[in-house]
């Protein structure tokens, strides 16, 4: 029996956490697959990424008022920073999408976001098992898909350029395709970057 008992509530704020950013991943895939209504669709994901920032802000608030943490305050802090992140940058793939005027996603854009949607499935059912850590092996062996899934995203970004420099004469339409195909990969970036905090949490503490 713990003298000071840990506070739980960060367990619960990783998961709505996890569950808003594939909220919103989906939100952008349907942009993607049905592209009509953009701006509407649009602003879906900036309110889901809006609930986000408030699940972060409430994290943090909950860190420095609490005295007994389950594992490091540094590592809390960086996990759902690192979350946020993520989904900071599927609001600014669709930002863009709009701001620039995109007349149709190409397949390399779904592809990407496909493989994002994918990590972030991962990263839900690591998150998931990190209450109690007695899943140490489930846990990482999701880290060790994720970044079999970041590789993934680097091999996607690497060919959708190549074939834009090849297929594609307009220097306009490159610049903003290049950056859309670049902002989906740093989200799947921050996907190891989060399994990688994971990882060292479990290591740590298991």
């Amino acid at each position: 029996m713990r003298f000071f008992p840990r506070e739980e509530k960060f367990f619960e704020f990783f998961e709505n956490a996890g569950e808003k950013i594939e909220n919103g991943i989906v939100a952008l895939i349907e942009l993607l697959d049905n592209f009509t209504d953009i701006e509407t669709k649009v602003r879906k994901i900036k309110d889901i990424e809006h609930e986000s920032d408030n699940i972060t802000h409430s994290t943090i608030e909950k860190l420095n008022k609490t005295f007994i943490t389950p594992f490091d305050r540094e590592d809390i802090h960086e996990l759902i920073t690192k979350m946020d992140d993520i989904l900071d940058f599927v609001e600014a793939v669709s930002q863009r999408i709009w701001l620039y005027r995109i007349e149709k996603p190409n397949e390399e854009v779904k592809q990407l976001a496909y493989t994002l949607l994918k990590a972030v499935k991962e990263l839900r059912l690591a998150i998931k098992e990190l209450k109690n850590l007695k899943n140490s092996q489930i846990i990482l062996a999701k880290c060790i898909e994720i970044n079999r899934l970041e590789n993934e995203g680097d091999q996607l970004l690497r060919k959708a350029i190549a074939n834009l420099f090849l297929n594609t004469s307009d220097p306009i339409t490159i610049i903003k395709l290049k950056e859309i195909y670049e902002t989906i990969e740093f989200s799947i970036d921050r996907c190891e970057d989060v399994a990688n905090i994971i990882e060292g949490i479990v290591l740590k503490n298991a």
